[in-house]
């Protein structure tokens, strides 16, 4: 899966999802680490990539404000949940592996995942 991750994603995870065989960009590569999210949203959706954040305002974006997007995973992490985190992301992958993101926010914390579907899509 092509992946941007936000500012606020942990060194760990990143590499984490790289270990996983994911395509991971940070904003920061792109030079958008001072970014608006509706802007750094608007990139990943350019480039088809995934957006990993831990920001819940991503979700009002594309929930309220009906922003297009190509996919939104929301981490509910800290650096005590991190490892339950790690483990319901690779869940989440093995169980839904051709699963097409747009237009869908999936929310993972440790021992489960939801995903929605909003209106906001490619």
């Amino acid at each position: 899966m092509r992946v941007l991750t936000d500012q606020d994603v942990y060194q760990l995870t990143l590499e984490f999802l790289q270990s996983l065989g994911h395509d991971v960009l940070r904003a920061r590569d792109l030079g958008l680490s001072a970014a608006s999210d509706t802007a750094l949203l608007e990139r990943a959706r350019q480039d088809r990539r995934v957006l990993v954040t831990r920001d819940k305002g991503y979700g009002a974006l594309a929930f309220v404000a009906g922003q297009a997007h190509a996919g939104i995973v929301l981490l509910r992490v800290t650096p005590g949940t991190l490892e339950g985190v790690h483990q319901e992301l690779r869940r989440f992958f093995a169980e839904h592996p051709a699963i097409d993101m747009t237009g869908h926010v999936v929310v993972i914390e440790p021992g489960r995942h939801r995903i929605r579907s909003s209106k906001g899509t490619v």
